[in-house]
């Protein structure tokens, strides 16, 4: 790395039910930022209809480039019955007609690599279908990914923080999360990227070093949750790795929260 590298975290957008002026607002201070990557954590849409899509996609589109996104469990048509048939029999078309595939999204510059799974599910033996799940498949591909990006800034990027930890707002009772969480600590990633609870939060997870960190971003809809429309700017340097959480007041953002994490020795 022979620079530092700036990242813009954004999720939960909810196109349908954006904060119009939350959203214009931070199209401009994304280009004022001039990040080297955008990454949207899934949650583009409010319900997943092909005029949501059509504004997000209009909305990345004048965002800076390049990005990487991953689908939330908004991402996939459900209301009505030919929404639900779509769901069930291609869920993922929406999304992937605008944005690419669904799963497995990676982007790589020297000294930083970033990998993204799909933690949305399309049905579930369970009630609450926006939970998320990961399969020993994704991690097991996310593990190696990690091994061979050794020496990088590694990050893993998906919409459902993977594990409940203390002080988050709202569960994602990620299937399998917890046992994914633990692996991707001991396969060295240094950052978790994820949405899904609308409230800017960093902590580490209680596996292996210490070192590895879930950071969550919070919404730019109208579906707070008790903090401000907001987006993260995440700052990669040699030694150390700084989020920056930025809160929408009136017109404008402002630093609403930081947190520092220290790097792993190379």
């Amino acid at each position: 790395m022979t620079r530092p590298i700036k990242i813009i975290q954004v999720s939960d957008l909810h196109f349908g039910g954006e904060n119009v002026a939350a959203t214009e607002a931070a199209l401009a201070r994304f280009h004022a930022e001039r990040p080297d990557l955008v990454i949207a954590a899934g949650d583009l849409t409010r319900d997943g209809a092909v005029t949501e899509f059509n504004a997000a996609k209009a909305w990345l589109d004048r965002a800076p480039k390049p990005q990487l996104t991953t689908p939330g469990n908004h991402d996939t048509p459900y209301l009505g019955a030919g929404e639900l048939l779509e769901r069930l029999l291609d869920p993922w078309r929406r999304y992937e007609t605008r944005f690419g595939p669904a799963d497995g999204a990676v982007w790589c510059a020297p000294g930083v690599s970033v990998f993204a799974v799909n933690t949305a599910r399309r049905a579930q033996l369970r009630m609450n279908w926006s939970k998320g799940a990961i399969a020993r498949s994704q991690v097991d591909w996310l593990t190696d990914q990690l091994t061979v990006a050794a020496g990088d800034a590694r990050i893993v990027v998906c919409h459902h923080p993977l594990m409940e930890l203390v002080g988050e707002p709202m569960t994602g009772r990620v299937h399998g999360g917890p046992r994914a969480a633990a692996r991707l600590a001991a396969a060295g990633a240094d950052l978790v990227l994820s949405g899904h609870i609308h409230v800017p939060f960093v902590a580490p997870y209680p596996f292996g070093d210490g070192r590895t960190a879930a950071v969550v971003s919070g919404t730019l809809s109208v579906r707070e949750r008790g903090s401000p429309p907001s987006f993260n700017i995440i700052e990669i340097d040699r030694a150390q790795i700084t989020v920056t959480a930025f809160a929408f007041e009136r017109t404008d953002f402002t630093v609403w929260r930081t947190w520092a994490v220290d790097r792993r020795p190379t």
